[in-house]
């Protein structure tokens, strides 16, 4: 169940960089520099009020004007110290390595969370990155509890974790069973991390069960996926293919194959099973080759969305989207993958989606899309879009100091 040792000396390369502390480092290009800097002084501004407040808040986005802040057990939950986590690494400032810990050790009951499968976002972006960050003993056993909660959602009959409960719920209305989404793709990543973690490798097993099936299920011939196939719990028989958040049931959302895309590049990383990464790279060129994708490279929420281009744009879909192409740049196609990456990036750091300082609640990337079905976070910053972009820059910043 180990990872070849090539893909640890990738990984491990891929990772770790020296840091300076206080400044971003001098080696580091100008765009990275200046990104980072400007990210800083956002969340300065959002971190300085929070701390103002003499309460322990977390920001998801802005509605109506003003700031949400989100409980604990909302899926986002984890992206706000999982940021600071990143401001810390990206700038060797112990203030962000004091903050992160703070508002990640604030998110200690949801390693018990077993209503929904996104524990693994929670955990993962904060306590993850804070354990490989600081080392801290008590964040292992958070990290490995947090995989049992996830892993009393595995259905044996499917080979799938179950992503939302249905009874008296408005999955219900729908007609689902057992729905899974291709998002879980991302909380599988904690099961890897717990079996490194654990020696369990019971996780492990889950999550490769858990991935194949997706491979099985949830992609059409053109390496587009839907959004939630519904299993039967008798069975494991699909009993539907349906959308939750995209246009329509045969539409592409963008923000579903932006979590394929990441979510095998993981994969492939956890496993160093090759047709994981085929898999990423076949999910990656239908986005690449999609007629609908503008020319900036930053989708619109859904590919097929009626109105295009009147339609709005996810930015966190292309900020998910760069961060995997940085890695996976690193186990093929390295020239490829990190060209598409830096221009998606490019056009993400323009007066186009980067916010005006002190502005946009803060957050450093506007017009981004929740669900706009449900009418729910429409052209909005969000702090998952934030996250990723900051993860980039990360990897960014690692591949350009190693050439």
């Amino acid at each position: 169940m180990r990872r070849t040792s090539i893909v640890i000396v990738i990984i491990s390369a891929f990772l770790f960089t020296q840091l300076s502390f206080g400044v971003v480092k001098k080696s580091t290009s100008d765009f990275i520099s200046d990104h980072v800097n400007f990210a800083v002084s956002q969340y300065e501004k959002q971190t300085n009020i929070i701390e103002g407040s003499g309460k322990v808040l977390n920001p998801k986005t802005i509605i109506n004007g003003k700031i949400r802040y989100i409980p604990i057990i909302e899926w986002t939950s984890g992206f706000f110290p999982g940021s600071l986590w990143y401001l810390f690494e990206l700038t060797g400032d112990k203030k962000w390595e004091t903050l992160a810990a703070k508002y990640t050790e604030a998110l200690d009951s949801v390693q018990y969370l077993t209503d929904h499968h996104d524990i693994g976002f929670i955990i993962g972006s904060s306590f993850g990155n804070g354990y490989r960050l600081s080392g801290n003993e008590a964040y292992r056993k958070v990290i490995v509890q947090a995989a049992k909660s996830l892993s009393s959602r595995f259905r044996p009959a499917a080979g799938i974790i179950q992503s939302w409960n249905v009874k008296g719920n408005w999955q219900e209305e729908r007609g689902w069973e057992c729905p899974v989404i291709i998002d879980n793709m991302m909380n599988l990543e904690l099961l890897f991390h717990a079996t490194t973690l654990s020696g369990d490798s019971s996780f492990y097993r889950i999550a490769v069960s858990h991935a194949d099936q997706t491979i099985k299920n949830h992609f059409r011939p053109d390496y587009s996926c839907w959004h939630v196939i519904d299993y039967s719990l008798t069975d494991g028989s699909v009993r539907h293919k349906q959308t939750a958040q995209g246009y329509s049931d045969e539409s592409a959302w963008a923000r579903g194959q932006a979590w394929a895309i990441y979510g095998y590049t993981m994969c492939y990383r956890e496993t160093g099973d090759r047709k994981y990464l085929n898999q990423a790279e076949k999910a990656f060129e239908f986005v690449a080759n999609h007629p609908n994708l503008p020319k900036d490279k930053i989708p619109y929420w859904d590919f097929n969305a009626p109105k295009i281009p009147n339609e709005p744009r996810d930015v966190s879909s292309a900020a998910i989207i760069a961060s995997a192409l940085y890695e996976l740049s690193t186990y093929d196609k390295p020239k490829y993958y990190k060209a598409w990456a830096d221009e998606m990036m490019k056009s993400l750091s323009s007066k186009d989606y980067l916010a005006k300082s002190g502005e946009n609640g803060n957050f450093i990337l506007m017009h981004s899309v929740g669900s706009l079905p449900h009418h729910s976070e429409v052209d909005v910053p969000l702090n998952y879009a934030d996250y990723y972009y900051l993860e980039a820059l990360k990897r960014k910043m690692d591949l350009e100091s190693i050439d």
